[in-house]
């Protein structure tokens, strides 16, 4: 009896020590791809920060893949096809542009879109409750918001008759579909557009210089990626001119345009990680429903406001999600 004891004891020791000295399995790291038109670290990071939250933290779990055209849409199918070659198990795509991309590159890796504004007549789903394919993820309505940022222009301008108007043509889809809602907006407001194209921050000047010339007496900014990475020049450009701008990104009125109203980006890039996490754990992009951005900010910048020249109404500041001063 004691001598089985004894064995059993044996055992059991041996049993310890083989399991204490089999080391820890490493965890899946899993590798993604994230394509955009133009880099924008605060997005970004909020992407990054929704992913830790659903438990994938980059170096330990997660590895992401990061490809930025710079502004130059014409890089954005190669970018897309180096991610298919690195063999990423999901695509992050930002824009409609870069969403094709990816979509032209791969019929089999998962694509996340992330604030493409009708994906639908993109022809990137077939629908958004029932995707199909390989592509989902978060779509916004930034062209629908001209009118509205229009009506803005009005409000801080009642009498102005003649509205100047900046967009970039290298972003032929989206921003085509901006310039066609802008034109139908502003013929139902009875306003005249002076339009001024720009493909990259060296045309900004001369854009604004003739719009200033034709006698606009505000602008009105497309949403586009390169717009938005060069606010700052932009806004300088405006208060030179003395031209109250609206746009749509906020960080634009952050970085000294007189206002912005749209789609919150930064939460069409949060909106983006829970789907790349069901993707990772198995399920398929076709069967997840597109998620519409249904947060809109109004952000006014006073300093910008005074710079130009132009009193702000208390009606609008009220209705501000922030005002910058």
């Amino acid at each position: 009896m004691r001598r089985a004891r004894a064995i059993g004891l044996v055992g059991l020791v041996l049993g310890l020590l083989v399991a204490t000295s089999v080391p820890a399995q490493a965890p899946r790291v899993h590798r993604i791809g994230l394509l955009t038109a133009t880099a924008n670290p605060a997005r970004e990071a909020a992407f990054r920060q929704e992913l830790r939250r659903l438990g994938y933290t980059e170096g330990q779990n997660l590895s992401i893949e990061y490809r930025s055209a710079e502004g130059r849409f014409d890089r954005l199918p190669a970018l897309a096809t180096e991610l298919v070659g690195l063999h990423v198990e999901v695509i992050v795509a930002v824009v409609t542009q870069a969403s094709l991309a990816a979509k032209k590159a791969t019929g089999t890796i998962p694509v996340v879109m992330v604030g493409v504004d009708d994906p639908v007549r993109a022809g990137l789903v077939a629908s958004l409750a029932r995707p199909g394919g390989n592509v989902t993820g978060t779509s916004t309505s930034s062209t629908d918001v001209v009118g509205k940022q229009l009506e803005l222009i009005r409000e801080l301008r009642p009498k102005a008759s003649r509205v100047g108007l900046l967009w970039n043509p290298a972003n032929p889809i989206f921003q085509k579909r901006s310039l066609d809602g802008a034109k139908a907006a502003a013929s139902k407001l009875k306003v005249r557009l002076q339009i001024a194209e720009a493909r990259s921050p060296a045309d900004f000047d001369r854009a604004l210089t003739t719009i200033a010339g034709q006698g606009a007496e505000a602008l009105l900014i497309l949403a586009d990626p390169i717009f938005t990475t060069h606010a700052s020049q932009l806004a300088e450009l405006t208060a030179k001119h003395r031209l109250p701008a609206v746009s749509g990104p906020r960080e634009m009125a952050e970085q000294g345009l007189l206002m912005t109203y749209g789609p919150s980006f930064v939460e069409s890039f949060r909106q983006a990680a829970p789907y790349v996490d069901r993707i990772l754990k198995g399920a398929r992009p076709g069967d997840l429903p597109v998620e519409q951005n249904a947060k809109f900010d109004l952000i006014i910048n006073a300093k910008s406001a005074r710079a130009v020249g132009v009193p702000l109404p208390n009606a609008l500041v009220m209705r501000a999600d922030h005002v910058v001063q």
